[in-house]
């Protein structure tokens, strides 16, 4: 029999995840804020719940993949007041996966709080964009301990092509913040280098092809390049909360007394994006950072 799990955060990568995840078979209740985004999963098989307790009731695996830590504290504990929250229907020796992105601390907190009530915890954080949840080829990060890693492996190579154990929980969040930083300079360097082959006049198009085979080759530049280039933005993970997630790895840096200037640059322009209104667009949409200030 496959595992019951229950999946709550249906965004734009909740959702295909956990559409992969009834495509493999398993028993599948699904949960999200705004109810609708339950309705394509519950036509194909998908059971709805109208509360997070109610997603957990019954599930050996509860999976979360939502916006940050308020939201994961809110959902899993009811911090902020909600009694339904889903700890409230989670059975001892049942199994939370965590692929939100949060800080390692909070991914500790929440282990903490759950062993309390014999209920295990995972974080296992994701990379690999819309592309990777559509296709069930994301990489991801896992933290936590052995045993609860390999319960929980048929669930996560249901949505992931590579599964890495990383270390204790909050590691997975550790390696998700080195992530980040990775994404934050290569679509930033992405960006200013399509901005200055405009300036220039060259046919970028053609200069992008040529480029993705060399050494400055690079998902972003492979996958982003394009729709930069022609001013369009994709969602596959959206600005504001790659902005979040920059936040966790600078604060990280400054407790382990380094500093990230790339990573610092990024952050302020994303703030400028931001505030202009572009913060739920994709990530590359940096490269309107550059046109706003063409002259």
């Amino acid at each position: 029999m496959a595992t019951p799990v229950g999946f709550i955060g249906l965004g734009a990568l909740g959702a295909p995840m956990a559409a992969n995840l009834l495509a493999q078979g398993f028993p599948l209740t699904v949960h999200n804020r705004h109810r609708d985004r339950e309705l394509p999963l519950a036509a194909a098989g998908a059971l709805r719940a109208a509360t997070p307790a109610a997603a957990a009731r019954g599930a050996d695996v509860l999976a979360l993949c939502l916006s940050d830590d308020a939201a994961v504290a809110a959902v899993l504990l009811g911090e902020g007041g909600d009694a339904a929250a889903a700890v409230e229907g989670l059975a001892p020796g049942a199994l939370v996966v965590d692929f939100t992105t949060i800080a390692p601390a909070t991914s500790r907190a929440m282990a903490d709080a759950l062993a309390e009530r014999s209920v295990a915890y995972l974080d296992a954080p994701v990379t690999g964009g819309t592309e990777g949840a559509r296709a069930g080829t994301l990489a991801v990060l896992v933290g936590g301990a052995a045993a609860d890693l390999e319960r929980a492996r048929p669930v996560l190579q249901a949505v992931g092509r590579t599964i890495t154990a990383i270390g204790p929980v909050g590691a997975g969040q550790a390696a998700k913040a080195v992530n980040q930083v990775l994404v934050a300079g290569s679509y930033a360097a992405v960006a200013e280098a399509m901005a200055l082959g405009q300036r220039l006049g060259l046919p970028m198009e053609e200069v992008r092809q040529a480029l993705v085979g060399g050494a400055a080759g690079s998902w972003a530049l492979e996958h982003r390049a394009g729709a930069m280039l022609r001013g369009e933005f994709p969602l596959g993970f959206r600005l504001r909360l790659h902005r979040k997630d920059l936040a966790i790895a600078l604060e990280a840096a400054t407790a382990g007394g380094l500093e990230l200037p790339v990573a610092e640059l990024v952050a302020a322009m994303e703030d400028d994006l931001i505030a202009a209104g572009h913060g739920d667009e994709d990530v590359s949409a940096l490269a309107r950072w550059f046109s706003a200030r063409s002259r």
